[in-house]
């Protein structure tokens, strides 16, 4: 005898992102932490994305209050962990996620100095002395920039080819391997940036390791965020997302205790305590930026993306650029002219009613920029269409 599984459709799916994700304009908040928090994370490859992504979900968006989190007041963690991905995290979760992705190889120091013994023919002793001299001078500093490691500590300066023979290989300086070992083992951390919010170009300062969380239970824990965020998901949308292997991935879900749902692609998951249905909220419209969370969110996307749009949207690694979001579903795509001005495409008439929505958000963004342009770090076919 089978027991009776409750089906989720599309549509409630929907529904239950639009309120999760701080989409409705009535389920937006005040702080950048709320905003973090509610979706775990905010992909921060792109530094614009995290204040983009903030200000698509803020009743009152500034960038001065995402600094201050970030920056200032240290609430909000930039860490690097699923998926080796840059992510921005309310600072209380960032052990917890650490401990459930664990330590991937690119980051150990070991590995690091295989890199550099191979590329550079670097020792033990060398690996340790150029270390050292770039944590003395962070003690001496308070703060510096890769640019400024290597112009002070000479073995920093140093050149290899990174990831060769791949697509994307490119020369790039010692200091890049030391500062990311480093940042990995929470020795170091990122501080302000050089220039405004949408620069990559980051200083560094000391900080103190995360505190070492026992990984079974940090993973189960990880689990229960994402099915809360973002449930109902699959096992393929929570092994995308954390870069799990498929046993870990299954073995986190039982014991997070979730129960398992009928979706159009199959078997879903949602917290026990979660499983009642989702009302439709009221109509919603939002632009956001591209390498959202939410859109980055599940790695089967029929239910709120057309797959004939996915060439357009998407580069060929799998970043997706800013996008037009309706009560749920992707309608378009948007980017800065060169004037700063924003320019869309929407793939089907939506109607009226969000066409006036639609120009409120554009007139929000634009208010919310000011002026800054921003181009985001992985273009896209569509993105770079509407940005010429």
């Amino acid at each position: 005898m089978t027991s009776f599984r409750r089906s989720v459709t599309p549509a409630e799916r929907r529904a239950r992102l639009g309120r999760r994700h701080l989409l409705v304009g009535s389920a937006r908040v005040r702080t950048p932490e709320e905003v973090a928090g509610a979706l775990i994370g905010l992909h921060a490859t792109d530094p614009a994305t995290v204040f983009l992504s903030a200000a698509a979900r803020m009743a009152e968006p500034e960038v001065a209050a995402v600094e201050r989190a970030l920056y200032e007041e240290r609430t909000l963690a930039r860490i690097r962990c699923m998926r080796r991905t840059m992510f921005v995290l309310p600072a209380a979760f960032a052990p917890e996620a650490q401990a459930a992705v664990g330590r991937y190889a690119y980051m150990d120091r070991g590995k690091a100095l295989d890199r550099l013994r191979e590329a550079a023919g670097w020792d033990e002793l060398r690996y340790t002395a150029a270390e050292q001299d770039a944590l003395a001078l962070l003690a001496e500093r308070g703060e510096a920039t890769a640019a400024e490691f290597a112009a002070a500590v000479p073995a920093l300066r140093e050149q290899i080819v990174a990831f060769p023979g791949k697509s994307y290989e490119s020369r790039q300086r010692v200091a890049s391997t030391v500062l990311g070992v480093l940042a990995a083992e929470g020795r170091i951390r990122r501080a302000r940036p050089a220039g405004n919010w949408t620069s990559a170009q980051f200083r560094w300062a000391l900080a103190e390791p995360l505190p070492e969380l026992p990984a079974s239970e940090s993973k189960a824990a990880l689990a229960r965020r994402y099915l809360s965020a973002f449930g109902p998901v699959t096992e393929a949308d929570l092994k995308w997302w954390t870069g799990w292997t498929l046993a870990a991935t299954r073995k986190a879900i039982a014991a997070s205790g979730a129960e398992a749902v009928s979706l159009d692609e199959g078997t879903g998951y949602l917290l026990p305590e979660d499983v009642e249905p989702v009302s439709c909220p009221e109509p919603w419209v939002t632009l956001l930026p591209s390498l959202d969370a939410t859109p980055m969110g599940w790695r089967q996307r029929d239910w709120y993306l057309d797959a004939d749009h996915t060439p357009a949207l998407f580069d060929r690694n799998g970043n997706i650029g800013p996008t037009i979001w309706a009560d749920g579903r992707i309608i378009g795509a948007w980017a800065q002219r060169p004037d700063g001005s924003i320019n869309h495409r929407l793939f089907t008439d939506p109607g009226r009613e969000i066409h006036t929505a639609l120009d409120g958000e554009t007139a929000r963004m634009t208010t919310f920029l000011r002026g800054t342009r921003v181009t985001p770090c992985y273009r896209t076919p569509l993105e770079r269409q509407l940005s010429a």
